[in-house]
């Protein structure tokens, strides 16, 4: 950022005076004071004179203005870091979509707004009357509580931030509140990769181990590979017989190296007569999708068993419809944090175009969690140029 946006900070003076004065628009000042971005239709010497006049004119001292259009390395809060020359359009591009990187709004924020609470923090979903269920979430909500219940092989696939944590969480929630007799089993996945040179794999004995806690935990595991495995299947049959139905669940099913994959197989025959004693749900990123591909021999048996299903991103109404959701579920209208043409503007934000073999091909973002952030960000600028509503100029101007 400049150091002319300190000085309007320390003179009490709002970015949205500024584009006042300058009879531009309050996107445009904001590319200005938070990226150094002049306007090329406009001479940039002329626009720095007539901003030093606005400030002498508003109080700020002469000793302030020495540098007050030189960068300065304090990061900004509300929004990417000054993009550099040397950087390539691919982190622009990750940059500009604020997918990973976390944004929370600011009390003035909340204020500026009138809600007391983040509608996209982490703490935002306290029950499922909370969850946004659009049609697609909706078919895979009901596929998970399905295979728990009933037995087979389930992969949910989707990008990062779509809402598989929510859909794993919602899960455990609906088994416990309709108290059904399903026991849900989550192997220990911190630091899972799928070679031993990145981290620790997950290989099947330690899945058996994690079924053998669960369901037999008093029992001491036989010494060989072999007797363990019977041990298992004895034992997971005398819980069915007790009314009990498993289902194992692996987070950052994306990480299983193959052969573990491969092994998922011997697990999920493990039956009692027609019965199966083992649903099996791997969750994971695209990545999932690329190991569980049927031109892949050894996994090809596991595959042919295993149904796969993937979590769309927000597009067409869908990113409206969730946005209401999320604020009526604060009692505020959207309508009054953000309008259509700011709505139309984090569509086409979170929407990259490239070419693929010579054809253009549209990649979306819009999942929950970039969404959030971006609109975050954005209502954290509104707050500060003290514009009432997220409208384009300001989500241009994130």
């Amino acid at each position: 950022m400049l150091k002319l946006k300190k000085v309007l900070e320390a003179n009490a003076l709002k970015q949205a005076a500024l584009a006042k004065a300058l009879g531009l628009s309050p996107a445009t000042v904001a590319q200005i004071v938070n990226h150094g971005e002049w306007p090329r239709s406009l001479d940039e010497l002329d626009l720095k004179e007539r901003i030093l006049d606005f400030l002498e004119a508003n109080g700020a001292k002469k000793a302030d203005l020495s540098g007050v259009f030189e960068e300065v390395s304090e990061p900004r809060a509300n929004a990417a870091r000054s993009v550099s020359p040397s950087k390539t359009a691919e982190e622009i591009n990750q940059e500009d979509s604020m997918l990973l990187r976390k944004q929370t709004l600011f009390p003035h924020t909340r204020k500026h707004f009138g809600m007391f609470r983040d509608p996209f923090a982490d703490d935002a979903i306290q029950s499922a009357d909370d969850m946004y269920v659009s049609p697609d979430i909706r078919y895979v909500r009901e596929a998970m509580l399905q295979t728990a219940k009933h037995g087979g092989l389930l992969a949910v696939v989707a990008e990062s931030g779509a809402g598989k944590t929510t859909l794993m969480r919602d899960l455990e929630d609906r088994i416990a509140r309709e108290n059904q007799p399903i026991l849900l089993i989550k192997p220990y996945v911190l630091g899972m990769e799928d070679n031993d040179q990145k981290g620790k794999t997950l290989k099947a004995t330690h899945i058996a181990e994690a079924l053998m806690a669960a369901v037999a935990p008093l029992e001491k595991p036989k010494s060989s590979p072999e007797a363990r495995f019977a041990q298992l299947h004895k034992a997971l049959k005398e819980s069915h017989a007790a009314g009990y139905r498993h289902c194992l669940v692996i987070d950052e099913a994306n990480a299983l190296p193959i052969p573990t994959i491969k092994h998922l197989k011997r697990f999920f025959e493990l039956e009692l007569g027609f019965k199966k004693l083992l649903s099996i749900i791997l969750i994971g990123q695209p990545e999932l999708k690329a190991k569980l591909s049927e031109r892949d021999a050894a996994v090809r048996e596991v595959v042919q068993r295993c149904e796969m299903v993937e979590l769309a991103p927000l597009e067409g109404s869908r990113l409206e419809e969730y946005l209401k959701f999320k604020f009526e579920r604060l009692g505020k209208p959207v309508g009054e944090v953000i309008d259509a043409s700011g709505i139309d503007a984090l569509r086409a934000k979170l929407s990259h175009t490239t070419t693929r073999r010579d054809r253009p091909e549209t990649v979306s973002l819009l999942y929950p969690l970039a969404v959030g952030n971006l609109l975050a960000a954005c209502m954290n600028l509104a707050a500060q140029l003290g514009v009432p509503v997220v409208n384009a100029d300001v989500v241009k101007g994130v």
